[in-house]
């Protein structure tokens, strides 16, 4: 490759970059406004943050810790964002939204279950 196409590509990356952390944190703010779940798993992070760098023995016990709640966050952020499209379709009662639904909430609560066993595992 010549040095200009390469120069452009990562010129061209960067944008990219740029406005997809744009995008995710507007996705953050969004979910962080209108998701009552997602706001009070925002709180409990500010707990479980501090505990797990302080219960936690090693780097991985930590990492392991506070990952756990990460992972419910996303499977929260991910729930959410299927309650949207599902909404967006149309508000009339379907199976298959109901389905969607709580496939997708059975999803934050096995996240849970998860972050629950870790804490236990490694606190108790």
């Amino acid at each position: 490759m010549d040095r200009e196409k390469v120069e452009k590509d990562l010129k061209e990356a960067g944008g990219r970059l740029w406005r997809a952390t744009g995008y995710s944190l507007a996705g953050l703010r969004a979910a962080f406004r209108h998701e009552q779940a997602f706001r009070q798993e925002v709180y409990l992070l500010c707990a479980v943050v501090p505990l797990g760098l302080w219960l936690g023995d090693t780097g991985v016990e930590k990492v392991l810790l506070i990952g756990s709640w990460l992972i419910v966050m996303l499977v929260e952020l991910l729930n959410s964002a299927v309650e949207a499209v599902v909404d967006r379709i149309g508000s009339e009662q379907h199976e298959l939204s109901g389905r969607a639904k709580d496939i997708a909430s059975a999803a934050v609560m096995v996240a849970l279950i998860l972050a629950g066993l870790t804490w236990l595992m490694l606190v108790f």
